[in-house]
């Protein structure tokens, strides 16, 4: 089964008026740091360790338990990290990819690290976990960074062996990477990584051959956001998302960028997805309201406002940038065709300091996207009106890990949009989103159908879908 998608705005019936009349952005965040107990660090990673339904949270290097919804309490000290569920026993595992251990997650309990091979020396500042040789067990990529200013480190495959161990299957000295994200961005059932990397060097498009080993096509399918093409440029993170609705991922590609006498390097920049039939190519959007700040650092997508369309929270490195500008994290609201525009004072996220810390996740089930940034956590009032549907996926354990990582699913709105979504173990830079699913849908509050893409390839649909709830949704059913 394949699906083939058109842009919302080119669908019959599909009217302007429409978006004339969304409703006034309203959704207002609150710093309950202190109430919570969960404050401090840089990264962040949340995930339900415990599977109690609560999702749980990796930060500042130190795990808390979310105590449904009413205050975290710190469990365990692993470092920054990534989480995947690597022996697909059901309990979520964690890669430090500072310390660059892995830890597995004893029954819900504790964290123990286990032996590792010898690995390329250096150090790094992220990784993401996908199953890239499709043998249902995850897999990691971490990247490799430097020792400023001679050293280059390498970035590494590790390849799970069956859930018991892992093999260094690949390494490689070539650019300092900071971010690393994946994605199906071609549909083929195997999961593709985008790497960020630094220093005036170009980023990577590595596409998946089937079977765990990549092509670099980062030319070819016009993904170059930074390096020699573009002046060169500093990129830290990067964000998969579908931005417009179309059913495609598309990547923004952040930057780190110097102007005013220092060569003027890239901004960043929306990369759309022209699909199928555009051969998965990507075309620049250019910055689409992504004002100029010095030092972006990680970008996190989530729906914040529940009105169906991705959003963009973008860090900065420095309060105060060159020539005295201050810099500050900002929250871009998602308008429609690449078009963002600044929400973050209405949203009461302003004035943030420096951080590399943005995740996501709806940590007290009440339909909204919560968010951990800048060493404070803020909880989503909602907008009110807008409904929401967040979709669990769990694969086999055989064909597909536990876990789904890889898998998408798609949501068609009659309005002609249809909303989709990935299970992906990290995004910007070493941070990770929670790996339920999240679908705001504005104002539609009728069942809807849920079509999902295991990362094999394979696929499922599941009709009837009732709005405002949590469900999982199983390969095997």
């Amino acid at each position: 089964m394949r699906w083939t998608y058109t842009s919302a705005l080119l669908r019959p019936g599909f009217s302007i008026l429409a978006l004339l009349a969304l409703p006034v952005h309203a959704a207002v965040f609150e710093d309950k740091s202190e109430q919570f107990g969960l404050a401090g660090g840089n990264e962040a990673c949340w995930f339900d360790f415990n599977n109690d339904g609560w999702t749980d949270i990796c930060v500042g290097g130190k795990v808390y338990r979310n105590e449904k919804g009413r205050k975290f309490v710190e469990v365990a000290n692993t470092g920054a990290c990534v989480a995947a569920d690597f022996d697909n026993d059901g309990f979520l595992d964690l890669y430090s990819w500072g310390g660059r251990k892995i830890y597995r997650n004893k029954g819900g309990k504790e964290f123990v690290a286990i032996e590792l091979p010898e690995l390329p020396k250096g150090s790094s500042l992220g990784a993401c976990w996908g199953d890239f040789n499709r043998d249902g067990f995850v897999d990691l990529y971490a990247g490799g960074y430097e020792a400023w200013p001679n050293d280059t480190y390498a970035d590494f495959l590790l390849t799970n062996q069956g859930g018991k161990s892992f093999k260094l299957t690949w390494s490689e000295v070539r650019y300092r990477a900071r971010g690393v994200t994946a994605c199906d961005f071609d549909r083929d059932g195997d999961l593709d990584i985008y790497v960020s990397n630094y220093r005036l060097q170009p980023n990577i498009l590595w596409q998946n051959n089937g079977k765990g080993t990549f092509s670099d096509v980062t030319g070819a399918f016009g993904v170059i956001a930074n390096g020699p093409g573009f002046g060169g440029g500093h990129s830290i993170g990067a964000a998969w998302g579908d931005f417009d609705n179309d059913g495609n991922f598309d990547l923004f590609a952040g930057n780190f960028a110097h102007k005013d006498g220092r060569g003027n390097q890239p901004e960043s920049l929306w990369l759309r997805n022209n699909g199928r039939e555009g051969e998965f190519k990507f075309e620049s959007k250019g910055q689409g309201g992504v004002f100029y700040q010095e030092s972006y650092a990680s970008p996190s997508a989530a729906d914040y406002d529940n009105d169906g369309d991705l959003d963009l929270f973008f860090t900065t490195v420095y309060g105060v940038a060159s020539f005295g500008r201050k810099n500050n994290s900002v929250l871009f609201r998602n308008d429609g065709n690449f078009k963002f525009v600044n929400a973050t004072a209405g949203s009461k996220l302003d004035g943030l300091p420096p951080t590399y810390q943005a995740a996501w996740a709806d940590f007290d089930n009440d339909g909204d996207l919560d968010l951990m940034a800048a060493g404070r956590f803020f909880v989503n009032g909602g907008e009110k009106g807008h409904h929401w549907l967040k979709v669990h996926l769990l694969g086999d354990r055989k064909k597909i890990n536990l876990f789904a990582i890889g898998a998408q699913a798609r949501v068609a709105l009659p309005d002609g949009r249809i909303l989709t979504r990935q299970v992906a173990a990290g995004t910007g830079q070493g941070n990770q989103n929670d790996l339920v699913l999240h679908f705001g849908l504005g104002g539609h509050d009728k069942p809807i159908q849920v079509d999902i893409l295991w990362p094999d390839g394979s696929t499922r649909t599941v009709k009837d879908v009732a709005v405002d709830q949590r469900v999982t949704l199983k390969m095997t059913e």
